[in-house]
């Protein structure tokens, strides 16, 4: 049985290398992440699992006559969460795929 030890020992360690794996997943879903835009005037706050938990909007941005500025101000401040949410999902899994051979 040519190997048999070298297969068993390289299964061991991709079982080792997944549950870290779904350790840390498990840490990012549980993490919240803060996106604002300019100043604060609107901070999003989403969880790891990319779904939006709060939605703050300071009064002082809020202009009947300028909605768009608004508009724009929160999806500035959603999609910079969400980028934290993917930066740090490379950061704590992309460790692993140099382990795995990806």
């Amino acid at each position: 049985m040519f190997g048999g030890n070298n297969m068993q020992q390289m299964m061991k360690q991709v079982q080792k290398i997944q549950k870290e794996m779904e350790t840390e997943q498990e840490k990012i879903e549980a993490t919240d992440y803060i996106g604002s835009a300019p100043q604060d005037l609107v901070r999003a706050t989403v969880a790891g699992d990319r779904s939006l938990k709060d939605l703050q909007i300071k009064p002082e941005i809020v202009d009947p006559d300028d909605v768009e500025n608004l508009q724009d101000m929160i999806i500035i401040a959603v999609n910079e969460a969400l980028k934290q949410v993917d930066d740090d999902t490379k950061q704590r899994l992309g460790k692993y795929t140099g382990q795995l051979g990806l």
